[in-house]
C-alpha cells in the first residue's frame, strides 16, 4: 500500500542499515522498523548528450600574397566560426518519483532485505546482485589545438630585416624568401650537406622539429589557421507525454544556446508511445488483481524517440519508460518462503522486475 509518511518510517528503518559499497545501501526489515521495506520507484529521465564541433577560420597576415609567393589559390581570406552537431547520444536514467513512494511490510521474524542505490532508489531484494547495464560511452569536450601562430617558435620567425620593414608587400616577400631557405636547410640537414650536422638522432630531431614549426609559422601568415574545438552538453528531458518537433535546444555559432535563442538552427525531439504498460491477465484473459500488501514494481511502456537537426536524423531507438507503465507487485509471502524464498533484480531505470529467482 502507498505510505504518507515515508520519511518517519525511513527514519526508524535507518537501524538496520548496513553499507555494502560505495553507493548502494542495504536495508533489512526487522523489528525495529515493524518488518517493514519503504522505498520508491523511478520515474525514466532522458539525457540528451550533443556534441557540437567548432571550426574558426583566420587569414593570415599575408594571404593577399598567397598565390604569388606560395602558389596557393585558396587561401583563407575573411574570419568565419561554424558549428556542426558531430553526435547525439539518448540515454535513459531513473530518478526517484514522489508519487511511488511504498511499504511493504513481512511476517515477523522474518529478515528480507533490499539494496537501495544513491539515487534512492530500490536495486534489489534478498540479493545483492543488481543489474547489469553496458556503459554508455559519451564523448569529450576537446579544446582546440594551438595554431602555428600561437606557439613560441611564432614569434621567432621575424628576422632583423622583416621587422623593420614597413610595406607589407615587402614582408610577405621576406617571409616567402625565409618559408623556402628553411625547406632548403631541412634538405641540407637531410641530405647530411648542411655546414654544421648535429651529433647524434636526437639533437637532429630537435633541429628538424624547429625548423617544420617555423615553416608552419611563415606559411600560416599566408593560407590562414584553422582551430577546430569540441563541446559536449546534456539537456535531461521528462518524457510523460508524447512530443512531436519540441526544440530543446539550437545550435548556433556559440554553440548549442537554449531553445529560445533564436540565433540558432533548431535541435527537434518526437517522443511517440508505441505501448503502455498493460495489467497481467489470467489463461481466461481476466486481469490479475494486484496482491494484497503486494511489492510493487513498474511494467513499463515503450516509445519511440527521434532526434533530429538540420533534416538529419541524428537518434531514432525504442527506450522502455516508466511514466506509461503501470504499477503492479509480487506477493511479499514469496519474499519469506521458508522452501523457497525468491529474490528480484530491478531496473533502477524503470522499477521494472528485471530478473526474478530463487534465493536459496
Amino acid at each position: 500500500m502507498k505510505f504518507n509518511t515515508l520519511i518517519s518510517l525511513l527514519a526508524v528503518v535507518s537501524a538496520s542499515l548496513t553499507m555494502t559499497a560505495q553507493t548502494t545501501q542495504k536495508f533489512t526489515a526487522t523489528k525495529a522498523n515493524e518488518y517493514g521495506l519503504a522505498y520508491t520507484l523511478p520515474k525514466t529521465m532522458l539525457d540528451i548528450t550533443v556534441e557540437t564541433q567548432t571550426t574558426v577560420k583566420e587569414p593570415g597576415r599575408f594571404y593577399k600574397y598567397a598565390k604569388k609567393y606560395l602558389n596557393v589559390d585558396d587561401p583563407i581570406s575573411q574570419k568565419s566560426v561554424s558549428v556542426e552537431v558531430k553526435s547525439v547520444i539518448v540515454t535513459t536514467r531513473g530518478v526517484a518519483d514522489p508519487s511511488r513512494q511504498y511499504i511493504v511490510n513481512f511476517k515477523p521474524g522474518s529478515t528480507p532485505f533490499m539494496m537501495i542505490n544513491e539515487e534512492n532508489l530500490p536495486v534489489s531484494v534478498n540479493t545483492e546482485k543488481s543489474l547489469t547495464v553496458e556503459k554508455v560511452v559519451l564523448p569529450e569536450a576537446m579544446p582546440a589545438k594551438p595554431t602555428p601562430l600561437e606557439t613560441n617558435v611564432a614569434r621567432q620567425v621575424f628576422n632583423e630585416e622583416m621587422l623593420q620593414s614597413q610595406s607589407t608587400a615587402k614582408c610577405a616577400e621576406l617571409a616567402a624568401a625565409q618559408i623556402y631557405a628553411l625547406r632548403q636547410s631541412r634538405t641540407d640537414f637531410i641530405t647530411g650537406q648542411a655546414e654544421s650536422m648535429p651529433p647524434d638522432g636526437q639533437a637532429l630531431q630537435i633541429i628538424m622539429d624547429n625548423i617544420d614549426a617555423q615553416e608552419a609559422a611563415l606559411v600560416a601568415m599566408f593560407v590562414g589557421t584553422t582551430k577546430v574545438s569540441t563541446d559536449v552538453s546534456t539537456i535531461t528531458f521528462d518524457p510523460s507525454r508524447d512530443v512531436t518537433d519540441k526544440i530543446i535546444a539550437r545550435v548556433s555559432a556559440n554553440g548549442l544556446v537554449a531553445a529560445d535563442d533564436l540565433s540558432g538552427a533548431p535541435l527537434y525531439l518526437t517522443l511517440t508511445t508505441l505501448q503502455k504498460g498493460e495489467m497481467p491477465v489470467d489463461e481466461k484473459g481476466k486481469e490479475i488483481p494486484f496482491p494484497k500488501n503486494g511489492f510493487a514494481y513498474c511494467i513499463p511502456g515503450k516509445a519511440q524517440v527521434k532526434i533530429t537537426y538540420d533534416d538529419k536524423t541524428m537518434v531514432d531507438k525504442r527506450i522502455d519508460i516508466a511514466q506509461s507503465g503501470i504499477v503492479y507487485g509480487l506477493n511479499p509471502n514469496s519474499f519469506t518462503d521458508k522452501k523457497e524464498p525468491i529474490y528480484l533484480i530491478f531496473d533502477p531505470t524503470t522499477g521494472a522486475a528485471a530478473e526474478i529467482g530463487s534465493a536459496l
